[in-house]
């Protein structure tokens, strides 16, 4: 906490310089004008806001402890706004021109990556629904013990009752319906959701094989 606190106000004192040597807003080149200076004084802000509200909850639980006899007083929880420490280090970009130029390129990247990205997501669309038109409902049948409802493998995978399918291999084993379906129930093609994302798990080609052999 000492670390942080002397941080944030070499930090403040460093925003406070800019904007006196600068200029707030008004100015063509005033501080806030800049993206990678809005960026520091963002992160200023929410530490010194973080840091007001927890002093004050602990002024107030210490005012509420004494007049509860030592019980504990509820109070306004900043652990969610320490979470905004991990962009502190984001500020090293502001400084560093190398590191600027580094993630400018990657923000341009992403307008291209994102018609990729569509792209992708259409082929996915495309054999979800072909995955709907051919395989639902047959992701649940798998093989049981004859006259029970015990699944006969350990690790059970979806079964057909006749033609080309796979077939149980034991004796005293039948293939029948009502099985959730591989992974508790997820992977299949029973609806547009489901499809899309076992499609996603085959182009990911992890674990594409046993979607391919159920």
């Amino acid at each position: 906490e000492t670390v942080e606190y002397a941080f944030l106000i070499i930090f403040t004192i460093e925003t406070f310089l800019k904007i006196i040597a600068y200029g707030l807003m008004l100015h063509p080149n005033a501080y806030v004008r800049n993206g990678w200076n809005l960026m520091d004084f963002v992160i200023v802000i929410v530490g010194l806001f973080s840091v007001v509200l927890e002093q004050l909850t602990k002024a107030e639980n210490v005012d509420g402890n004494a007049a509860s006899g030592g019980k504990h007083s509820g109070g306004f929880d900043v652990k969610a706004l320490r979470a905004f420490r991990v962009l502190r280090p984001l500020r090293l970009v502001s400084g560093v021109p190398s590191l600027q130029v580094v993630l400018n390129s990657i923000i341009k990247a992403m307008v291209p990556l994102l018609h990729i990205a569509l792209l992708v997501l259409f082929v996915i669309i495309i054999y979800a629904i072909i995955g709907l038109e051919l395989f639902i409902g047959k992701m649940h049948k798998t093989c049981y013990f004859s006259d029970t409802n015990v699944i006969a493998e350990d690790e059970p995978a979806p079964c057909a009752f006749s033609g080309n399918g796979r077939q149980c291999p034991m004796n005293g084993t039948e293939c029948r319906g009502g099985w959730p379906g591989p992974n508790g129930g997820i992977t299949n093609f029973d609806n547009f959701a489901f499809a899309m994302l076992t499609v996603f798990q085959c182009i990911t080609m992890e674990g594409w094989t046993d979607v391919l052999y159920w």
